[in-house]
C-alpha cells in the first residue's frame, strides 16, 4: 500500500477559480458550525496547506461559524435536515455576498443534498466526495476495497456507493453491531469526538472498528465523517492505513483548476411589458423545452412589472420616457443572478442601447434573432411585412436590425397602420382582454395590405399580435399561403438553445 496518511502538497500548481469580481485572491469560504471541531480543522488545515505552498498572498479565506440548532435527531437516528439545509443556504448566501469565489462544505450529511444547495445557488459548492476519489487516486492508487467509516443516515442514503463503485471501488461498512457501539457511540456518544478533540475513548472504539474492516479485507479506510478524519494520524500511528479526508478535501481545493460544476442556468424575463404577452412568453419557453419532468424544465425569474411606462407613448408622444424602469428591472434581474435577460416587447427594445452597456447581463435582442432567423430559414423571400406599434415604427428598431439583410422590409400606410394600433389599443383590443372581433378584423385588413404590397414573410412585430395570429409557416391567406413569424416564439427557442448550452 502506497497511501501517504497526511500532504500539505496541493496536487496539481497554483489553482484558478471561476471569478466575477476581478480581484487578485482566490477567495474560499468555509461553512463552519455543521461540527464545531471539524470545522475548524479544515479551517486550520486549509491555512496551513496555503502557506506550505508559498500562496498565502494569493488566497483569502472566509470561516464563519454559528451555533446551528439543527443537530436534533429524529426517530431512528435520522438527522434534522431541513435546519441544516437552511442554515447552509444562508451562509453561503453570505459568503456569496462577501466575494467568495466558492465554498467548501465540510459535512458528509450535506452532501447528501448538495444537489440541491447547487441547484438554488450561484456559489461554486466544492465537492467533498470528488475530492475523495481524486486522493483515492493519487495516493492510493492500489487500493480497490475501502471500508466507510461514517454515520447511520450517511451510510443509509449510499452517499460512497454512489460516488466510488461507478470508479471502480467496493465499499465496506461495519457490522450493524460494530456501527452501533462502536462508529456512533465514537462520534456522537457522551465522550464522542462531536464534543471532545481526539477522545482517547473514541479513538478506542475506531481502532476496534477499523480493525473489524481491515478482517473483512477493506485496503484502505476512509472517515465519512469529518470528526472522523480528525483523528486519523492516530489511526495511522496505531497501523491504520486512514485517510485524512478532511486535509484530501483541503488539497483538493486547492489542486481544481476546472471550472466548478455549472449551476443551473436561470433566464430573466423583464414582463408587464404587457402582461398576457408575458404570460404567453412564459408558455413558449415551456413548449419549447425538451423535458419529460418538471425538473427538467429552465428556471425563470420574471419581473412582472406593468407600471414601467409605456413605451409607444413615449416613441410617438409625450409619454414618460420608461428607460429608468426598464433598467431598473434588468438591474433587478441582474442582482438575482439571471444568466441572460430576455424582453418581451418589441418596442422596448428601443431602449437598449441606452443600457445594455450598464448591465452585466446579456440582453438577448429579440428583433436581431428575428432578423437572423429570416436569414437563416427564409433566403429565398426578398419582402418581408412588419406589423407593430407605431412607436415600434417610428423608432426604426427593426429597420436598424435588418440593416444590411437580403430583404425589404415593408410597413403599413397610415391608414392601416391606425387600424393597427386600435387592434392593440382600442376599447377592444388585445390590451384590453379581446382576441376576436373587431380587433381580429383590423388586424386581417393590415396583414392583407402587406401581402398586396408584396410581402410573403410578415412579422407579427408586437408580443400582443401573437395572441390573435399565430406563428405559421404557411398562413392561408385567400389562395396565397404566407409565413407569419412571431419574434416571441422565435426569442423563446433561443433562450432554451441558450439555456441547454449554458451559455
Amino acid at each position: 500500500m502506497s497511501y501517504l496518511p497526511h500532504t500539505t502538497k496541493p496536487m496539481s500548481p497554483t489553482p484558478t477559480f471561476p471569478t466575477s469580481t476581478g480581484a487578485a485572491k482566490i477567495c474560499i469560504g468555509i461553512i463552519g458550525g455543521l461540527g464545531a471541531l471539524a470545522g475548524a480543522d479544515v479551517h486550520g488545515k486549509l491555512l496551513r496547506s496555503i502557506a506550505a505552498g508559498g500562496h498565502a498572498s494569493d488566497y483569502a479565506v472566509l470561516y464563519e461559524q454559528h451555533p446551528f440548532q439543527g443537530e436534533g435527531r429524529l426517530e431512528g437516528g435520522a438527522p434534522e435536515l431541513a435546519g441544516r439545509m437552511l442554515y447552509i443556504y444562508d451562509m453561503l448566501q453570505r459568503y456569496e455576498g462577501a466575494g467568495a469565489h466558492c465554498a467548501m462544505l465540510p459535512c458528509f450529511i450535506s452532501h447528501t443534498f448538495l444537489h440541491q444547495l447547487r441547484i438554488e445557488l450561484r456559489l461554486p459548492i466544492i465537492s467533498l466526495m470528488d475530492a475523495l476519489l481524486a486522493a483515492l487516486r493519487q495516493n492510493a492508487p492500489a487500493a480497490r476495497t475501502v471500508g466507510v467509516l461514517t454515520s447511520d443516515y450517511v451510510l443509509g442514503q449510499r452517499l460512497f456507493e454512489r460516488h466510488l463503485e461507478p470508479a471502480g471501488y467496493r465499499v465496506l461498512y461495519p457490522s450493524p453491531q460494530v456501527q452501533r457501539d462502536r462508529v456512533m457511540e465514537a462520534v456522537y456518544g457522551q465522550a464522542g469526538l462531536k464534543a471532545h478533540d481526539r477522545s482517547p475513548g473514541a479513538v478506542a472504539l475506531l481502532l476496534e472498528a477499523c480493525r473489524s474492516l481491515m478482517a473483512q479485507g477493506a485496503d484502505l479506510i476512509v472517515p465519512g465523517t469529518t470528526e472522523i478524519a480528525m483523528i486519523a494520524s492516530l489511526l495511522n500511528v496505531a497501523g491504520i492505513p486512514a485517510m485524512d479526508s478532511n486535509q484530501a478535501y483541503v488539497d483538493y481545493a486547492l489542486a481544481i483548476r476546472e471550472q466548478m460544476p455549472p449551476q443551473s442556468f436561470k433566464i430573466g424575463i423583464i414582463g408587464g411589458v404587457g402582461p398576457a404577452a408575458t404570460v404567453d412568453f412564459m408558455d413558449k419557453i415551456i413548449v419549447n423545452t425538451s423535458a419529460d419532468r418538471d425538473q427538467e424544465h429552465v428556471k425563470l425569474i420574471v419581473e412582472h412589472n406593468p407600471q414601467i411606462p409605456d413605451r409607444t407613448a413615449n416613441l410617438i408622444g409625450d409619454g414618460e420616457d420608461p428607460t429608468l424602469a426598464i433598467y431598473a428591472a434588468c438591474k433587478r434581474l441582474e442582482a438575482n443572478h439571471a444568466d441572460l435577460i430576455a424582453i418581451p416587447c418589441n418596442t422596448a427594445h428601443a431602449y437598449l442601447q441606452r443600457i445594455s452597456a450598464q448591465v452585466a447581463v446579456p440582453i438577448i435582442n429579440m428583433l436581431h434573432e428575428t432578423v437572423h432567423h429570416i436569414t437563416r430559414h427564409h433566403p429565398e423571400h426578398r419582402r418581408v411585412g412588419l406589423l407593430a406599434t407605431s412607436g415600434t415604427i417610428q423608432s426604426r428598431v427593426y429597420h436598424d436590425a435588418a440593416a444590411g439583410a437580403s430583404f425589404e422590409l415593408l410597413v403599413p400606410d397610415q391608414a392601416h397602420q391606425a387600424l393597427v394600433m386600435r387592434a392593440i389599443y382600442g376599447e377592444r383590443g388585445i390590451k384590453a382582454g379581446y382576441l376576436e372581433g373587431e380587433c381580429r378584423a383590423d388586424l386581417m385588413l393590415a396583414l392583407n395590405h402587406l401581402v398586396q404590397a408584396g410581402a410573403s414573410v410578415v412579422i407579427l412585430g408586437c408580443t400582443e399580435l401573437p395572441l390573435l395570429l399565430r406563428e405559421d409557416a404557411a398562413f392561408p391567406l385567400g389562395e396565397r399561403r404566407i409565413v407569419l413569424l412571431d419574434p416571441t416564439a422565435i426569442l423563446a427557442r433561443r433562450c432554451v438553445e441558450l439555456a441547454r448550452g449554458g451559455a
